[in-house]
């Protein structure tokens, strides 16, 4: 359950210059690049149109710049200043007309000290087809390059570096920075693998989708639609029996209209195959409600299934989407209501909306908490703890703590999924939507979603028979992926290295790595795409299901971030199920969009208990300016979310702590403080921001356990929280505070204890 987070809004009243700015809406900082030179940057808390900067130099009085935007921080750099002089300088910037002016402040640059930056390489290592150009840089104003292509390790004397290098068989480029008077950087390293034979195996554009795919096209009858979606729906309904089992199924309709009622059940994915929602029109119903009398009238479990891009025209005026976690809802357009709760009023636990349009209400009444991005709403009704909005037109005004509303005007960077569609010839393709920074509204609501498309013949379709072998025979020769609707063992880690590499999953795929190896890498490349999986841990620990970048990871990849969307994890629950971390990201500028980590609470009998489906986290971030949209971690045993990269971003984060804790003393923190936080951000971290986070308890197993914090963050002016609650359900446990040492001790009645902003 998760909660947005505000962005500071500043009034100007009867005033006819600058207004003065608040310290909690911007960051700023000065960075010594060498000896002459000082870079002084300024981070807003929400975007602005432009930022001035003004400081008194050394030799020539005031000056007075446009500072540039680098991916919202404003930088700027000062030349000619020596060892000891003292800097003044302050800020101009406009937020949505208005301006404003920040104190003055001052720096004094030090001497000839400090480190080289480490190098960088562009493109960054990985698998290539044709030669490549490599650039070789480093943010150190006058540093010299120095490098080694045989793999050893470059010193002063190596081959100094004067132009892009090229790489025509695969080489290990080795790089360090030199500059009188400053330590030498780190050795960066990569590696290009360089094969003229890469070129996936020539695939059907009109491929082969498997038994588990329902395609249906409008010239079908009505009855046999409807007939085969009733009968996936009752083989899928029942919690008891369909929530842990195999079956996967996928609803794929073409392009046209159909007057039918797709209920979903467990494991299911409906998906329009236009190239935009208007492309199919369902006359009818897409629904999830507490369908099942084990229910109890709650859709607390409401797990696995998905919509997305089609139009709904319902049958009553109202469509019903009653889930909870890894359930998206994406590029829909609702010709008219939308309820997200059970008929019954019972509960359902949080869910997610993205790049849709609802010309009505959307009505949450007993929703506990729900995240929505890059949307546009007739109107939103209804808050229980947490209601978190980015860049959606129609949504409620900021109004935290009560209402708990939490509402960004924008998402910072955003790319929507990639999905299968149906040219004009009747080909399959996949749509890669394009990159967006400060998004709002649908990418599709003024025409076609900006982007590019791939044909089915670079995707190799995997099905039932395929094995890690095959799959990753497959990656090597070029291929993107497809995974169809099944349940996948792999006795090897699937290895994506290739840049811009697509893995897309439909009918929710699971991947089961055993004798613990990790379920699938990436490199540290530009641009690879992975949606629509579900991992689920094996018997044999694995140390991580899934890895984006190796350890050390130092690419830029701003241009075109990897993303990683509706992917899902669990832990126990169908089988015993062991993993050290489900998701690690070592890469810089990686994009989380919607994710479920999910140690099991409940499931199969004998695949649930704590010392039977053992994990420690769900969620490790290393890279630095990673985003997260949409994070559901909930029950695993150490610190479920360890963030250590610098200028990291959560919007929505919905949290439970383990129910099955056995005593306080076999839950103590390392720093000694019962238990360990939902979400720590590592001592070192400087930069951070988030919006709308909720962490609840409920140690039904022994309520006597008590949870020190719920997050754990660094006291410094860059690390900033907004939007914060706990919660302890049905009083089954305490938390003493919400973040460090502030919020109070949770009470009965399952009420929230909230803190606005920390600092």
């Amino acid at each position: 359950m998760a909660v947005a987070a505000s962005a500071v809004v500043l009034v100007v009243v009867g005033s006819s210059g600058p207004a003065a700015a608040a310290p909690g809406d911007y960051t700023q900082s000065v960075t010594q690049l060498n000896a002459t030179q000082a870079q002084i940057s300024f981070t807003p808390t929400t975007p602005a149109r432009y930022v001035d900067v003004h400081y008194l130099s050394p030799n020539t009085g005031q000056q007075n710049f446009r500072m540039t935007n680098n991916a919202g921080t404003w930088q700027r750099t000062v030349s000619s200043l020596t060892s000891g002089f003292v800097l003044e300088y302050w800020f101009t910037y406009e937020k949505n007309g208005p301006q404003f002016d920040t104190p003055h402040f001052f720096y004094t640059q030090g001497g000839a000290t400090g480190t080289v930056a480490t190098p960088t390489f562009s493109p960054p290592g990985g698998t290539y087809a044709t030669a490549q150009s490599v650039t070789l840089a480093t943010a150190t104003a006058g540093a010299s390059i120095r490098f080694t292509l045989d793999g050893s390790t470059p010193t002063a004397s190596s081959t100094l570096y004067t132009g892009p290098l090229t790489i025509s068989a695969t080489t290990t480029v080795r790089a360090i920075g030199l500059l009188a008077g400053q330590a030498d950087s780190a050795v960066a390293s990569a590696t290009y693998t360089i094969s003229t034979a890469i070129s996936c195996t020539t695939q059907p554009d009109i491929p082969d989708f498997g038994p588990n795919t329902r395609i249906f096209d409008p010239s079908m009858s009505t009855a046999t639609i409807q007939a085969q979606l009733d009968a996936d729906f009752n083989a899928q309904k029942d919690t008891q029996t369909a929530q842990m089992a195999s079956r996967r199924v996928a609803h794929l309709f073409k392009p046209g209209t159909y007057n039918v009622r797709d209920d979903v059940g467990f494991y299911t994915s409906v998906a329009g195959l236009g190239q935009d929602p208007g492309g199919v029109t369902i006359n009818g119903d897409v629904t999830v409600d507490a369908f099942n009398a084990s229910d109890a009238g709650n859709a607390t479990q409401n797990f696995w299934r998905s919509a997305e891009n089609l139009t709904i025209v319902p049958s009553s005026g109202s469509d019903r989407w009653a889930v909870s976690q890894a359930a998206p809802f994406r590029r829909i357009d609702v010709r008219g209501n939308l309820l997200l709760y059970p008929a019954s009023f019972g509960f359902a636990s949080g869910g997610y909306i993205s790049d849709t349009r609802v010309s009505g209400q959307v009505s949450s009444a007993s929703q506990q908490q729900w995240y929505t991005k890059d949307s546009t709403l007739g109107s939103w009704n209804g808050s229980v703890w947490n209601m978190v909005f980015s860049g959606t037109a129609g949504a409620p005004a900021n109004s935290f703590p009560t209402p708990p509303m939490t509402t960004l005007g924008t998402t910072p960077v955003s790319r929507d999924v990639p999905y299968l569609y149906i040219d004009g010839t009747g080909k399959y393709r996949v749509f890669l939507p394009s990159l967006r920074t400060n998004a709002s509204g649908a990418s599709w609501a003024g025409g076609s979603t900006p982007g590019s498309s791939l044909p089915m013949s670079q995707f190799y379709v995997v099905k039932a028979a395929d094995t890690a072998s095959t799959i990753n025979a497959a990656l090597a020769s070029g291929c993107n992926l497809f995974f169809t609707p099944g349940v996948y063992h792999l006795n090897q880690t699937l290895n994506v290295t290739r840049a811009n590499t697509v893995v897309l999953g439909i009918g929710y795929p699971t991947l089961i790595p055993d004798n613990g190896v990790n379920a699938l890498q990436v490199a540290d490349v530009d641009g690879v795409r992975i949606k629509g999986l579900l991992f689920d841990a094996g018997t044999t620990n694995s140390a991580a299901l899934l890895t984006v970048g190796p350890s050390g990871s130092t690419a830029d990849h701003t241009a075109n971030p990897t993303t990683l969307q509706d992917v899902f994890f669990r832990i126990g629950g169908a089988t015993v199920g062991k993993a050290t971390n489900s998701l690690v990201v070592n890469s810089n500028n990686v994009i989380v969009d919607h994710t479920w980590a999910w140690r099991a609470d409940h499931g199969n009998a004998g695949t649930v208990g704590w010392t039977i489906n053992t994990a420690d986290t769900g969620v490790l971030v290393n890279g630095n300016n990673v985003l997260a949209t949409g994070l559901f971690v909930e029950h695993y045993q150490k610190y479920e979310v360890v963030w250590n990269g610098q200028n990291g971003k959560t919007i929505f984060f919905q949290n439970e702590k383990p129910y099955d804790v056995p005593d306080q003393a076999s839950w103590m923190a390392p720093n000694g403080l019962n238990g360990y936080a939902a979400y720590k951000v590592g001592p070192n971290v400087t930069t951070h921001e988030a919006w709308g986070l909720g962490s609840y308890c409920f140690f039904n197993t022994n309520p006597a356990v008590n949870l020190y914090h719920s997050f754990e963050v660094p006291n410094t002016a860059g690390v900033r929280f907004h939007s914060v609650l706990t919660v302890s359900l049905n009083f089954k446990g305490t938390i003493t505070h919400v973040i460090n040492d502030t919020g109070a001790v949770t009470p009965s009645g399952t009420t929230p204890v909230k803190v606005t902003n920390y600092p």
